[in-house]
């Protein structure tokens, strides 16, 4: 287990379940990007103007700053783990989305 203050840069580490409907409010962290890993389940993902779909294997990113909403639009719980990384210890060599 990873304790809380152990790495610098993680600011959390949880789990997710959203019953069928549920939805995250759009939101923003200023400080922050947050990684979210499908585990089960399917949904969406709106960053900013974009939409990706989720279902178990499908891992995203979301930089500091970006308005993010997540939500579970299929007939089972949708299981998410991430985690956040202060935004200044984000590793130059991984590349953005495409």
């Amino acid at each position: 287990m990873i304790a809380p203050g152990q790495l610098d840069f993680l600011t959390n580490f949880s789990q997710a379940v959203f019953p069928v409907g549920e939805a995250v409010e759009a939101h923003r962290h200023e400080d922050m990007a947050e990684v979210f890993f499908v585990q089960s389940g399917c949904g969406e993902i709106r960053i900013e103007d974009e939409v990706m779909q989720l279902k178990p294997g499908v891992c995203v990113l979301v930089e500091a700053q970006e308005m993010h909403r997540l939500i579970n639009t299929g007939t089972d719980t949708l299981i998410v783990t991430y985690f956040g990384i202060k935004s200044g210890a984000r590793n130059k060599n991984l590349s953005p989305r495409t």
